[in-house]
């Protein structure tokens, strides 16, 4: 019988709970009533929530965030190629008109090459 009451109602958006802590980033820090503390971030789709393990998200190995992106060289131009979640990017441009993203692969790529030289 609980279940067919339920049946017709829609779930609560969740809030950030009265008492939570503003911080610097918008995010809101709240400890239930159990102890148990919790991140509070407003999303285009509402207001998210997740568990605080105490470990910011920047701390960690930095790694090369365009590491996904290969480049080739052909002639005077150099082809790019990046996984995405519709299949692989590819694009190319000429060297001499490369972006600040695009110079950093292709240094990266000519020194794996003269590395395995």
């Amino acid at each position: 019988m609980v279940a067919a009451d339920q049946a017709g109602k829609k779930p609560e958006a969740m809030t950030v709970p009265a008492g939570a802590a503003k911080g610097e980033d918008g995010s809101y820090s709240f400890t239930d009533a159990h102890g148990k503390k919790w991140i509070y971030r407003r999303t285009p789709f509402g207001v998210a929530r997740i568990e605080d393990d105490g470990v910011p998200a920047e701390v960690g190995p930095k790694t090369d965030r365009w590491a996904d992106v290969k480049a080739t060289e052909d002639g005077d131009v150099i082809r790019f190629e990046r996984p995405g979640p519709f299949g692989v990017y590819k694009w190319e441009h000429k060297k001499t008109e490369l972006n600040e993203m695009e110079l950093a692969v292709w240094d990266r790529e000519k020194v794996r090459e003269a590395k395995q030289d």
